[in-house]
């Protein structure tokens, strides 16, 4: 790898904590037990499958984000 991929990669290990949950994956397993407690507890099914369908798009957003970031930034070094 070149020294602007590692930095690039660096960079984004960064926003991940040193247990290795960013705050999406936090808010992906939030939503799941949300989920589960309107679908079992509460006993909403409808709710909770609506809910449950959340992780999936936090993550696909945040996987987005990140994506672009990194092509901005090998963007940058074309110039």
């Amino acid at each position: 790898m070149s020294d602007s991929t590692e930095d690039i990669v660096s960079g984004t290990a960064d926003g991940i904590g040193a247990d290795g949950l960013s705050p999406a994956v936090l808010a992906s397993i939030g939503s799941v037990a949300l989920a589960l407690y309107f679908y079992y507890v509460r006993g909403d099914k409808q709710r909770g499958q609506f809910i449950g369908l959340w992780p999936g798009t936090i993550l696909g957003l945040t996987t987005y984000l990140q994506l672009e970031e990194v092509k901005q930034t090998l963007g940058e070094g074309d110039d």
